[in-house]
């Protein structure tokens, strides 16, 4: 995927910013998720909820590409634990969720800067 490519689908997907909110609460409450993926799910919400992050949100378009990248690292985390219908019972979007995060991630490795990169990834450790 390259870079003019990369911009255009994460556009698309920030669009999708509540959709994921939505999904990463009704993940929290969903039996089927393990408590430590609800721990992360939850800090998720908190850092997508919080103004001061890796790169402010105040920043166009590159202050919500790292909050894109957490919830596509959050999300397959999740999907590495569990089932993936889990994510596909509680999306309301039209796209395929799974596939949707794998490409969110693959889009944050390919416009934020290493350093931000592995900041949002050492969240997760």
């Amino acid at each position: 995927m390259n870079l003019v490519k990369a911009k255009k689908e994460a556009q698309k997907y920030i669009k999708l910013m509540p959709k994921f909110l939505k999904l990463l609460y009704k993940l929290l409450k969903d039996p089927r998720v393990p408590a430590k993926d609800k721990t992360i799910l939850a800090a998720a919400i908190v850092y997508l909820m919080n103004p001061l992050d890796f790169i402010p949100d105040m920043i166009p378009f590159f202050g919500m590409v790292d909050d894109l990248y957490l919830v596509g690292l959050a999300l397959l985390r999740l999907l590495y634990h569990t089932n993936e219908q889990v994510l596909r019972d509680n999306w309301e979007g039209e796209e395929d969720i799974v596939s949707l995060v794998k490409k969110i991630v693959e889009i944050g490795v390919k416009l934020l800067p290493p350093r931000v990169r592995e900041s949002v990834l050492g969240s997760f450790e």
